[in-house]
């Protein structure tokens, strides 16, 4: 099943709004087949597997990291194909809570005849799947909130000076996970101060939508962002008070303007069917949405360089945290090297 596992992290940024699902055959304590699900839309996990192994399947065990599909969407159900190809029993990590399966993919298999085993390694799947765990239960994204930052604490300079904090290293594999979004947010300030394209380059296997949280302060027209139709499509939230002429305006530049908060904003993500969103400030956006504990996971670049002083910014506005023991603890946080920088990533206790 660990295997089954790091296969279907394979198809991160390929197959969302579907789940990353891996799969081992096994017979006679020999591997005979393996798959993953590769793209949105192709075969799954369960049928690239048992494709590989071929008449060696027959007997054999399937070791699959979420319940296989009973239903036909894109594809065939998975079930069936199992089924046809004589596997004796199916160890599955996680249960699938999609409405048109939810049981009814083991309920079906062992109808068939065929042993199931359910529940092994279950946390290290529902790690892997928690995007379209969250996406499928709640009807919202998962929400990632990034940064880069100096040793001190300071995202720019006291003059806004911010390019660049993080190393070579740290910007080409913020790039990388950039690629494998559905959505990159900023803020108004952010878009005015430092006129970001929101495109990851090189290009990734997504072209994410880049969205602006701008409340009601007029943005002007003069960014980037409006300018690039080819980076992908772009998206404005607007609040209640934002000019109804400036709106307009935005929208004849080609821009998608609808009336949303942050809140509501990841609803409407949710509805279209955009499973992780990338969140890259400014603070004052960054802080609200740790406030409402909007935000899954954080992914912090620290650099060792030191800016100081008291008018310097930090990643974080907002109300924060009362007390320490109110204070958010990241879970399970892993640390990545990148050239001198530090990578911090780690899921928040609501994830």
């Amino acid at each position: 099943m660990g295997r089954a596992i790091q296969l279907a992290r394979r198809g991160e940024g390929s197959v969302e709004p579907n789940p990353l699902v891996g799969c081992v055959v096994v017979r006679d304590d020999q591997v005979v087949g393996e798959g993953w699900h590769e793209r949105f839309g192709g075969p799954h996990a369960e049928v690239n597997a048992l494709q590989a192994a071929g008449a060696l399947a027959q007997g054999a065990t399937l070791y699959v990291t979420l319940e296989p599909c009973c239903h036909t969407g894109k594809t065939p159900p998975c079930v069936s194909a199992v089924i046809a190809s004589g596997v004796q029993q199916v160890v599955i990590a996680h249960h699938d809570p999609f409405p048109q399966v939810d049981g009814a993919g083991v309920a079906a298999l062992q109808a068939a005849g065929v042993e199931c085993v359910e529940g092994v390694l279950k946390a290290e799947a529902a790690q892997l799947l928690a995007p379209y765990l969250k996406l499928v239960t709640t009807g919202r994204p998962w929400v990632i909130g990034k940064w880069a930052m100096t040793l001190d604490g300071k995202i720019a300079t006291r003059t806004g000076s911010s390019k660049w904090i993080s190393g070579e290293a740290s910007r080409a594999f913020a790039h990388e996970i950039r690629g494998r979004m559905d959505a990159i947010v900023v803020g108004a300030g952010t878009l005015v101060a430092d006129d970001p394209l929101l495109t990851a380059r090189p290009p990734g296997p997504r072209k994410p939508v880049r969205v602006v949280i701008a409340g009601d302060r007029p943005l002007p027209l003069d960014r980037k962002l409006w300018k690039t139709p080819d980076g992908g499509p772009v998206l404005v939230a607007i609040g209640a008070g934002y000019p109804i002429d400036e709106a307009a305006a935005l929208e004849s530049c080609g821009v998608e303007v609808i009336q949303a908060e942050a809140d509501a904003l990841l609803d409407e993500l949710g509805r279209r069917r955009l499973t992780n969103v990338l969140v890259e400030g400014g603070g004052k956006l960054l802080g609200q949405l740790f406030d409402e504990r909007l935000v899954d996971e954080a992914l912090v670049f620290i650099a060792p360089k030191i800016i100081g002083g008291h008018a310097a910014p930090g990643p974080l506005g907002g109300i924060g945290a009362e007390s320490i023991e109110h204070a958010l603890k990241l879970v399970s946080p892993s640390w990545i090297c990148l050239g001198d920088d530090l990578c911090l990533r780690g899921r928040l206790p609501s994830a």
